[in-house]
């Protein structure tokens, strides 16, 4: 079978449900028709699309922390104290690596080392392993929606499970939970089991249940250009509407100028509703959302506020309907509750100061949007003309060919050719293009730019720029320059 962007047959659905389900014990606890009754019976503000359509009304910026520890009764109370003290808006249960690599009976070693050590030995909370029982306790003891939150290539048992236990909001995608976070999974593979993420959805929505799917913006998190980004949430909010997908959030990764993040921004929110309506979904309702930098953090935890705050100020000018907060122990691991509401209250501080306000300079920012968007057009141009009309084979086919690249991506199925690098003022620019479909006026922006900092600093612009500028914000610096 050649993989389409076509809207699943229910027969074929439900013939890959039944392995799906039985791939492991709690699977069986999924009864779609129970689901929708449960789902039904939860009030409107533990639905993640109602919060973000009322925040996207208001123009408000709603605030979610990552968090998630393998032991049930500790995570609700985590969630709960972000919920209480941290004054989160949307709460998140962040997936353990073994169920993102559907290794459940390491998951379920894991449970038990962390009950018998009174700590948690898992990453993240293992929601397969525990099943649909267990995890509505979480959703009835909190107040706000709580979304799930992985980097899983096969999330098709996860997304059962925890839909039918009352989480009201999905990440991922085929390309972002695959390209950044594996290295032998085919996008074929990738792309066909989150069409059966979306389908199931999509079921939910022609039952009066909508739930929000948002894709992972920051990809690898390494000065990714916002173009690429941009362009995976664009192609993952099509894959997932042509599946019955009613609400989808398109996320994005600071990169750290501000006047290119709010530009990237609006032009993630722009164009993906453009692509949107071009293609006939005309009922899909679309929000952004800011990660604070992904990159390497100071250790020293003011240093870490500082970068914290910084981020807030694109996602408040730029209007993003949500913010993935980071802590001021990113450098360190795992961050405390403590830490991670801490952050929450310095970000929403931030925020409510900056509100009103707006100091960009407006001709550096539509400069900022043509260009970013000139680029988005070529790529997927090229992309729905190497597919023939179909997104899905045209971006398997680009990823194939290096029309579409993912820098410092694990896996083997992109090039990782496209080498970016800072220019003078910070914003992510290419200091290689590989096979991007870009025209002359494109690359010349961009070398042009790269040319003024190699003046800027007295030195031939070269790979070592782009190393320093790796390390550069978890060094105190946004540009690595030479000291």
């Amino acid at each position: 079978m050649v993989l389409r962007n076509k809207k699943w047959d229910y027969k074929y659905f439900l013939n890959m449900r039944e392995e799906v389900l039985n791939s492991w014990p709690t699977g069986k606890e999924v009864n779609l028709k129970e689901a929708i009754s449960y789902l039904s019976s939860l009030p409107k503000e533990k639905y993640a699309d109602y919060v973000l359509k009322k925040a996207d009304a208001s123009q408000k910026t709603l605030l979610q922390p990552r968090a998630g520890v393998p032991i049930l009764k500790e995570h609700i109370l985590l969630l709960q104290y972000l919920q209480n003290e941290g004054g989160a808006d949307i709460l998140p249960t962040t997936i353990d690596s073994y169920t993102r690599q559907n290794r459940y009976r390491e998951a379920q070693m894991g449970i038990e080392e962390s009950l018998k050590e009174g700590k948690s030995l898992l990453n993240g909370f293992p929601a397969v392993n525990y099943g649909v029982k267990a995890c509505r306790e979480i959703i009835e003891s909190v107040d706000i929606p709580v979304e799930v939150r992985h980097g899983t290539p096969d999330a098709r048992l996860l997304a059962e499970i925890t839909l039918a236990a009352g989480f009201t909001s999905f990440e991922g995608g085929g390309i972002s939970y695959n390209i950044p976070y594996a290295k032998d999974v085919s996008l074929e593979n990738s792309i066909l089991y989150w069409q059966y993420v979306d389908y199931l959805i999509g079921f939910y929505a022609e039952n009066g249940i909508i739930i929000n799917r948002e894709s992972f913006g920051p990809l690898t998190g390494v000065l990714v250009p916002p173009s690429i980004s941009i362009t995976i949430g664009i192609i993952e909010a099509l894959l997932a509407a042509e599946q019955g997908v009613k609400s989808f959030s398109v996320g994005y990764g600071q990169c750290g100028n501000v006047i290119q993040d709010v530009a990237s921004i609006n032009v993630l929110n722009r164009l993906t509703k453009e692509y949107l309506a071009n293609l006939g979904y005309y009922d899909v309702h679309v929000t952004t959302v800011l990660h604070h930098w992904m990159g390497g953090f100071p250790e020293d935890e003011s240093r870490a506020y500082a970068v914290i705050s910084f981020g807030t100020i694109s996602a408040a000018l730029s209007k993003a309907t949500k913010i993935i907060v980071k802590t001021p122990q990113e450098a360190i691991g795992v961050p405390t509750k403590e830490a991670n509401a801490s952050a929450l209250r310095n970000t929403r501080q931030t925020l409510q100061m900056l509100e009103n306000q707006d100091f960009l300079d407006k001709n550096k920012l539509k400069e900022e949007e043509y260009i970013i968007e000139k680029e988005v057009r070529h790529i997927l141009n090229s992309i729905f003309s190497m597919g023939e009309g179909d997104i899905v084979l045209g971006t398997i086919r680009a990823f194939s060919s290096g029309i579409l690249d993912v820098p410092f991506a694990p896996s083997k199925y992109t090039h990782g050719r496209v080498m970016p690098v800072r220019d003078n003022e910070g914003a992510v620019r290419f200091f290689d293009f590989g096979n991007l479909p870009f025209d002359d006026e494109i690359k010349e922006f961009h070398k042009k730019k790269l040319e003024e900092r190699a003046k800027y600093e007295k030195r031939e612009l070269s790979f070592q720029m782009v190393l320093d500028d790796i390390y550069a914000i978890s060094k105190g610096r946004l540009v690595g320059r030479p000291r």
